[in-house]
C-alpha cells in the first residue's frame, strides 16, 4: 500500500491560539484553570490539557467566584460574559478572531435593521455562541430543506452569515436555494468559512483521484474534521473519521491500493503520525504528501493584563 498525507492539515491558527491561552493560564496562575466547554473539539487536547490542570465545565456556574476561566475558542453569547462579569471570574476569552468577525457582522447589521439567516448546525458551540449575539433577529437554517421551508418579510432587510467550518459546498447549495427564494437576502461581506477549514478541504480534493480510502483524524464534535469526510465521501470515496489509530478497522484496508490521511483543524500532529505507525505495520511502504505552501497564518494572543474584566477584545 501507498499513503498520501495532505498539507495542510492539522491546527490551526485559531486552535493554536486557544491552547497556548489555556497553558499560559495554568503557567501564570497555576491549577486549576477553569475551561467553559471544551477549548476546542479534540479529545486528545481536552485531555493533555486535563492532566496540566484545566477543569473543563459545561457552565460558568460550576466554576467557584474568582477563579481564572478560559471562554472556548468556538465564542460565547453576551450573557456568558455578563455572568462571569456577575460573579467576577477572571476572564480570558480565547474565541477565534474569525468567529469574533460573524458576532462583529450579526451585531453591525442587526442595529441596521437586518434580519439574520445563520447557515450552520443546531447545538454546535460556534452556533450557540452567534445567535446568542441577536436570537430574537437570527434564523437559523442547517439544510436545502430548512431553505425551502424558510419564511422572510420580503420587506425587511436581511443576510445570510455562516458557521466557520462548513463545506463550502454545501453552503453554496443552501445559499443559492435562499436567493432563489429571496432575491433580496444578502450575501455575507467576506467569505465567513475560515481559511483553514477551506485549505484543508481544497487539499483533501487534490487527493482523491489518487487514493481508495480517507482516513480524517479529529473527533466526533469536530465540525470540520466532519466535513473533510463529507467532501470525500460526495465524491464517491471511502472516508471514516478516528480519534487515532486505535480505530482504524484493518477490513477498511482490504482492496486499498492506496490511503489518504489528513487530520482536522484542532488534531494533534503526533497522532497523525501515530496512524502513519499504524499503516507502515500494515504494509504501507511509500508515504508520500502534497505539496502545497504554508499557512503562515498567526494570531494575537488574547490579552492577560486584566483577568478582572471578561469579554474584553482580544486582538
Amino acid at each position: 500500500m501507498r499513503a498520501i498525507v495532505a498539507k495542510p492539515r492539522g491546527f490551526c491558527a485559531g486552535v493554536e491560539r486557544a491552547i497556548k491561552a489555556v497553558e499560559l493560564a495554568l503557567e501564570a496562575y497555576g491549577p486549576p484553570v477553569y475551561v467553559r466547554k471544551e477549548i476546542v473539539h479534540n479529545t486528545h487536547v481536552v485531555q493533555r490539557l486535563r492532566e496540566k490542570g484545566a477543569v473543563f465545565v459545561d457552565e460558568l456556574d460550576a466554576v467557584p467566584a474568582g477563579a481564572v476561566t478560559i471562554l472556548s475558542a468556538h465564542g460565547s453569547a453576551p450573557e456568558v460574559y455578563e455572568e462571569a462579569r456577575r460573579r467576577q471570574l477572571r476572564t480570558v476569552d480565547a474565541t477565534c478572531p474569525l468567529v469574533h468577525k460573524v458576532h462583529f457582522e450579526v451585531k453591525r447589521y442587526v442595529r441596521r435593521g437586518y434580519r439574520i439567516v445563520l447557515i450552520g448546525h443546531a447545538g454546535h458551540d460556534e452556533v450557540v455562541g452567534t445567535m446568542g449575539q441577536a436570537p430574537d433577529a437570527t434564523v437559523l437554517v442547517e439544510s436545502v430543506t430548512d431553505a425551502e421551508r424558510l419564511t422572510l418579510d420580503p420587506r425587511q432587510p436581511a443576510i445570510i452569515l455562516t458557521q466557520t467550518t462548513l463545506s463550502q459546498d454545501d453552503t453554496q447549495e443552501i445559499m443559492e436555494t435562499l436567493r432563489r427564494r429571496y432575491p433580496h437576502l444578502e450575501l455575507p461581506p467576506s467569505d465567513d468559512i475560515c481559511y483553514a477549514t477551506q485549505n484543508r478541504q481544497n487539499a483533501v480534493k487534490r487527493m482523491l483521484e489518487g487514493i481508495n480510502l480517507l482516513l480524517v483524524v479529529g473527533s466526533r464534535n469536530s465540525s470540520n474534521s466532519l466535513r473533510l469526510t463529507e467532501v470525500a465521501r460526495g465524491r464517491g470515496v471511502p472516508a471514516h473519521l478516528i480519534d487515532g489509530p486505535g480505530e482504524i478497522d484493518p477490513a477498511w484496508l482490504d482492496g486499498v491500493t492506496t490511503v489518504g490521511l489528513t487530520s482536522g483543524a484542532s488534531a494533534p500532529e503526533d497522532v497523525v503520525q501515530g496512524v502513519l505507525d499504524y499503516l507502515r505495520a500494515r504494509g504501507v511502504h511509500e508515504i508520500d504528501e502534497i505539496d502545497a505552501p504554508d499557512e503562515n497564518v498567526t494570531f494575537s494572543l488574547p490579552r492577560f493584563t486584566d483577568l478582572t474584566a471578561a469579554g474584553r477584545a482580544v486582538d
